[in-house]
């Protein structure tokens, strides 16, 4: 497969969960990958099994960006693809939550989010242009008890976006921008929010439950959804909202 050859793609958080399962498909479809993690461990091993590059990264830290860019200029010469999906969750009544987790949680959720693209669209424009994949949730789209901090990034990122697309296409600088809004997935972050509730199996009934298609989602499913928005069978889609929920939202 070709859908993605010669396109040089940076996705953050792709130690695990829909940052791997993107990796992974992206290679397979001929894009040299570059992956960034905070742990260090974790992104070296997938790296290794992937066949891609390695980059240690806290996404907060805006130090990080100029090098990490300017490290891929150095290497592959371009970005065409850069997918923001580094997140974190904090499942936890607002009365409950401390201001130090609910600024974490934004941090590497939204702040995180600008920084990609502040520093990742020179190069991008310097390239011809090129794709930006903000992964946010239905949680940016609706609300839900427990995850107030969790909605707010992702509604943040989800207007965020679409700003940003407008920009771009008044900059002309043929660089898109879209999101993506997964429902509940079988990844690390969900598991971490059915177990926060105290009864995990009658919590993971629920959630399914609430999915009209009958099941929660599987990584390598939101993959091939950015994969669409990163390559040009999306060309004339900008500013939009990828959702990929199992009809959770449309009921």
């Amino acid at each position: 497969m070709s859908r993605l050859a010669g396109k040089v793609a940076l996705i953050t958080g792709g130690a695990s969960g829909f940052g791997r399962a993107t990796a992974e498909l992206f290679l397979r479809e001929g894009a040299r990958v570059i992956i960034t993690d905070r742990n260090a461990a974790a992104g070296q091993a997938a790296a290794a099994k992937l066949g891609c590059r390695f980059v240690e990264q806290d996404v907060t830290d805006e130090t990080s960006w100029p090098l990490l860019i300017d490290g891929i200029a150095a290497a592959e010469g371009r970005l065409d693809v850069l997918v923001n999906n580094a997140g974190i969750g904090v499942f936890r009544s607002v009365t409950e939550m401390s201001l130090k987790e609910w600024r974490r949680v934004q941090a590497v959720n939204s702040d995180a989010v600008f920084l990609g693209c502040k520093y990742a669209i020179p190069l991008m424009e310097r390239s011809g242009g090129g794709s930006i994949v903000n992964v946010a949730s239905i949680a940016g789209k609706v609300g839900a008890p427990l995850m107030a901090a969790y909605c707010a990034s992702k509604g943040a990122v989800t207007l965020f976006t679409k700003a940003l697309a407008m920009e771009c296409a008044a900059a002309r600088n043929n660089i898109r921008v879209n999101s993506v809004h997964p429902g509940y997935v079988e990844t690390a972050m969900v598991q971490g929010h059915i177990a926060a509730g105290g009864e995990p199996e009658r919590t993971r009934k629920h959630l399914e439950r609430l999915h009209p298609i009958g099941r929660m989602g599987q990584a390598e499913e939101i993959a091939r959804g950015i994969l669409y928005l990163a390559g040009d069978e999306s060309s004339f889609m900008t500013g939009a909202e990828l959702v990929l929920d199992g009809g959770l939202t449309a009921q």
